[in-house]
């Protein structure tokens, strides 16, 4: 596999990497802030984006704020709140049209009131969405907490526009319609790429999975099962393949990049 995706990557012309972030390119933390790109995850990433003949994008369930503070040094694109907001290379951010004002607050008093029950639980409030991390709670009381705290979401949000998702010890409210399956094929629109890697660790994945062509390096990362093409035992692993095609980038991107940009 590895040799086969270097290879292709070698030959391609136009090259669209689509990273997922917390589980792909770092391991999970109890809280989310304290999982922050290390130096060698940022040259992979600076090594990857001089070379103009691709585009990376970090696409991503953390907030706007984040990635902008972690990448806003590097040549890449981004997509945070998993696609709710996107920003091509050199733009400025762009949202998606959804109202959030009529159903935070019906939502948010629920999730309170476990947060008050698990200790360790805590909300993220993003823009048009709200989370529920239980990561620092005790397993047992977590899990059956979550199981109990999914139901009572299902029935809130049956009969609304409202997507529930359940993550890597989350849970997560969002708009319909909002998605990396919709986010990725904007960027493959965008960039109009022959060679395509998409590595990513959990559910929201596998819509950007399904939604690329079937000629993408599709990769899934860490155990269970996926409808990727490929597999990589966890971050260590997606790290190792990131810095192999970081490698074999042009080490003349980034002044031809500059061009680019400045003529533009």
């Amino acid at each position: 596999m590895r040799r086969e995706i270097l290879q292709r990557y070698r030959d391609g012309k136009r090259r669209l990497l689509l990273l997922d972030y917390d589980g792909t390119l770092v391991p999970f933390k109890t809280l989310p802030r304290d999982a922050v790109p290390d130096e060698s995850l940022l040259k992979f990433l600076a090594a990857v984006a001089r070379d103009p003949r691709n585009e990376a994008v970090i696409i991503s369930g953390r907030d706007k704020s984040f990635l902008q503070r972690c990448f806003s040094s590097l040549p890449i694109s981004m997509a945070a709140e998993h696609g709710a907001w996107t920003k091509i290379r050199g733009e400025k951010w762009r949202s998606v049209e959804q109202d959030v004002r009529d159903w935070k607050p019906r939502i948010k008093p629920l999730l309170q009131k476990y947060v008050d029950r698990v200790a360790g639980s805590f909300i993220e409030e993003k823009d048009f969405a709200l989370v529920w991390h239980y990561r620092g709670a005790e397993p047992g009381p977590g899990k059956l907490a979550a199981r109990e705290l999914k139901q009572h979401l299902l029935e809130r949000t049956a009969d609304s526009d409202l997507h529930l998702l359940q993550g890597n010890k989350i849970l997560e409210i969002r708009a319909a319609g909002v998605g990396k399956g919709t986010a990725s094929a904007h960027f493959v629109s965008a960039f109009l790429p022959d060679f395509i890697l998409c590595m990513g660790d959990d559910i929201t994945d596998e819509e950007m999975f399904a939604a690329l062509p079937e000629s993408a390096y599709t990769i899934h990362v860490g155990p269970g099962g996926s409808a990727a093409r490929f597999s990589l035992a966890g971050t260590k692993e997606a790290r190792a393949l990131l810095g192999s095609i970081a490698g074999r980038s042009s080490p003349a991107g980034e002044k031809e990049r500059n061009t680019e940009e400045s003529a533009g």
